[in-house]
């Protein structure tokens, strides 16, 4: 027995504002659309990954997604000019990853990292 795949399900009352939020904002693609339930993600396949937490890092809060992207600036710059403003940083955390908290618009705390961010 193998796992495949780990999806978060988020309670959404506006599918129009999700998909602003993880389509239009965070670039994902929209994977399946059933009128109730909509998943979005990227092209590329990952390795299941799931993260147990006392703490979400430097004392702040547990985040329920961390979503690893190429360029975290443009991403920042993306959230708040439609209006999210960044929770927590963005900071170079001394593990090595820049990083801010952000909300989605239904309430989700979102760890955006980047991996190896140029100096």
């Amino acid at each position: 027995m193998a796992v495949l795949r780990i999806v978060p399900d988020i309670a959404c009352d506006d599918p129009a504002k999700a998909h602003a939020f993880y389509g239009d904002i965070l670039g994902m693609d929209t994977l399946m659309d059933m009128g109730w339930i909509r998943t979005f993600g990227g092209a590329e396949p990952v390795k299941p990954q799931i993260s147990l937490m006392t703490q979400g890092g430097n004392d702040t809060p547990v985040p329920s997604l961390s979503i690893e992207v190429d360029n975290l600036d443009s991403l920042l710059q993306r959230c708040t000019a439609a209006g999210h403003q960044p929770v927590y940083g963005p900071v170079t955390e001394d593990w090595g990853v820049r990083r801010f908290f952000v909300r989605d618009p239904f309430g989700t705390l979102i760890n955006v990292l980047q991996h190896n961010p140029p100096d």
